[in-house]
């Protein structure tokens, strides 16, 4: 073996080592592309044991919100309309408003989130996501009010399971700038750069970071890590989000950002047991910042859409809560603009306390 990666190497296996003893979570992968004339795209894949009923929904401005945290639950009413993806009927787990802002929400079993006595004011970690969406145009705009920590997340079990929803959060917007918002040991922790394109699930995002500065070193065309654990899923990601041609055509700089959340999805059936991280990609979202359009792609659907969100009323007035019923594993099967498409609904409650 070449002596120039047998330390590196080392330094990996003692990294992945400790990788090995991370309890069992589930998988995701979010990246951000920076093209030719400021164009912005941020992609991501949901990787779940189970079906997670996600259907498409379109919200305007001035919904009245409440964080279903109990009788001093924070409260807003929406400043931005949205179109989101939604999970088991009851949070929102990825979507973009229509000043360009992007939210997307990633299993991190690390998370742990302060106490709430529920005096102060709290928040559903169902709504986080939304929160985001409705209050906030910019990643800086958002990232400089949540740093006040105007409210406390507080988390409750997965439908159906008997575990906690340990989730991180993820921000982009149309400018190209990124943040990711975790909770470690009780305490928020927020990572603000345009340099933050990738994120994945564990370990912490700190610990993301230097597992790829390890990759950089030896240089994606060499070698690159092929496996579907999370740190191996962001080295791909990051390499690949930065090599692919920065097109001045939309439609090809789409096609590499697609190509790129592709390889980092885990094939459709994949089944670990010894390895009960590893869940199969179900859906990715792809949402062009600049030309405002919001891509979905079921694991199960032969074909890619999008929601146009030039296309659509947010008007206070006269906009309406509409919902694009995906059916179950996402196997309805929708073309081109689906606008149109979007039914009329009563909007769903958040889970919580």
């Amino acid at each position: 073996m070449d002596r120039r990666f047998v330390l590196p190497l080392a330094l990996a296996a003692t990294l992945l080592s400790s990788l090995a003893a991370t309890p069992p979570a589930d998988a995701c992968t979010r990246l951000v592309y920076l093209g030719a004339h400021d164009d912005v795209i941020t992609a991501r894949s949901m990787d779940w044991k189970t079906d997670v009923a996600t259907n498409l929904w379109i919200f305007p401005r001035g919904m009245a919100r409440n964080g279903q945290a109990g009788p001093n639950s924070v409260t807003w009413t929406s400043k931005y309309g949205s179109v989101i993806a939604r999970g088991y009927e009851v949070s929102t787990t990825d979507g973009m408003n229509e000043a360009g802002l992007v939210a997307n929400v990633l299993w991190l079993v690390e998370s742990e989130y302060p106490a709430y006595d529920g005096r102060g004011s709290g928040l559903s970690i169902a709504a986080w996501a939304q929160y985001v969406l409705d209050n906030y145009g910019t990643v800086k705009e958002a990232v400089e009010a949540l740093r006040a920590q105007p409210f406390t997340v507080v988390t409750d079990k997965v439908p159906g399971e008997d575990r906690l929803a340990t989730l991180h959060l993820s921000m982009s917007d149309a400018s190209g700038d990124s943040a990711i918002i975790e909770y470690i040991g009780g305490k928020q922790v927020i990572h603000h750069s345009r340099d933050y394109q990738v994120m994945t699930n564990s370990p912490v995002f700190d610990q993301q970071l230097a597992l790829n500065t390890y990759w950089k070193q030896i240089g994606g065309t060499v070698m690159l890590p092929g496996t579907n654990r999370a740190a191996d899923r962001f080295a791909r990601a990051s390499f690949y989000v930065d090599a692919i041609p920065k097109s001045e055509d939309p439609v090809k700089a789409l096609a590499s950002v697609f190509s790129v959340i592709r390889n980092a999805s885990v094939p459709f059936g994949i089944n670990t047991p010894e390895e009960p991280n590893i869940s199969s990609t179900r859906w990715r979202t792809v949402a062009d910042h600049k030309r405002r359009l919001y891509f979905f792609e079921s694991a199960l659907t032969p074909n890619t859409f999008w929601v146009d969100l030039k296309d659509i009323d947010f008007s206070k007035e006269t906009g309406k809560v509409l919902r694009l019923d995906l059916g179950p594993d996402q196997r309805n099967v929708f073309a081109g603009n689906t606008v149109k498409d979007f039914r009329p609904a009563e909007p769903f409650v958040f889970q919580g306390l």
